[in-house]
């Protein structure tokens, strides 16, 4: 692995597994704190998450801040990035997430790992990480062919807070998030059964949202790399 690699990597592991701190950190600290009311801890989980994506991106974007294999799957797609830097980059997501997670637990006194058992199955759930994932790709696209990428960590933060909401599923959004969220048994956490409709629904939403950005900004596969400008 070059230089440049393994600093793109170590900046994809560090992200990942920050954001996956701030979501299931939030999300514990959202119900200790709001043990009765659901509707004040999804606020704090989504304001949390959403702040930290904003701060994560500005600090890490000029080295690599995708944070998101769908999104490293969209820029080889585009060819921006050759296999080799694309595997890299996957296994640093996920790699980061899962010890974002379990960090998240021993921060909180749980166990490191505690397999989640909330159910998160059903059509509209699965439509919301589809529907999720696709305006995901869209704003972070749309960001970079805007001619200002300094924008779109703040694009793709409020996306994400806004998402929590108009989503069923709470948008996901992210398949290391998603695997790493197995990992713990609190209010983010997603029983193993369910992830891998929820990883698919999200590869569905990026492709049908690659295919919609190519029609809609013919350049947009000589961007600025993503890897270094969004979740």
């Amino acid at each position: 692995m070059t230089s440049t690699l393994a600093r793109r990597a170590g900046a994809e592991l560090v992200g990942t597994a920050f954001l996956l701190m701030a979501v299931i950190g939030s999300g514990i600290a959202a119900v200790r704190l709001s043990p009765d009311d659901t509707g004040l801890q999804l606020l704090q989980n989504s304001v949390v998450t959403g702040a930290a994506l904003v701060a994560l991106i500005l600090a890490l974007q000029p080295v690599s801040a995708a944070f998101n294999p769908v999104v490293t799957l969209v820029e080889r797609a585009f060819g921006s990035l050759g296999n080799r830097e694309t595997a890299a980059l996957l296994a640093a997501q996920v790699a980061g997430g899962m010890l974002g997670a379990v960090l998240a637990n021993l921060m909180f006194d749980l166990d490191a790992v505690s397999i989640a058992t909330r159910d998160r199955s059903g059509g509209g759930l699965w439509l919301a990480e589809a529907v999720a994932t696709f305006g995901l790709v869209l704003v972070i696209f749309g960001g970079l062919r805007s001619g200002r990428p300094e924008t779109v960590a703040f694009a793709v933060g409020g996306y994400i807070t806004a998402a929590y909401w108009f989503t069923s599923s709470t948008s996901f959004a992210n398949p290391a998030v998603t695997l790493a969220r197995m990992l713990s048994d609190t209010f983010t956490g997603i029983a193993p059964s369910s992830v891998a409709m929820f990883v698919l629904m999200q590869l569905v939403g990026a492709g049908l949202a690659a295919i919609v950005v190519r029609a809609l900004y013919p350049e947009a596969a000589r961007s600025l790399p993503v890897e270094r400008s969004a979740r």
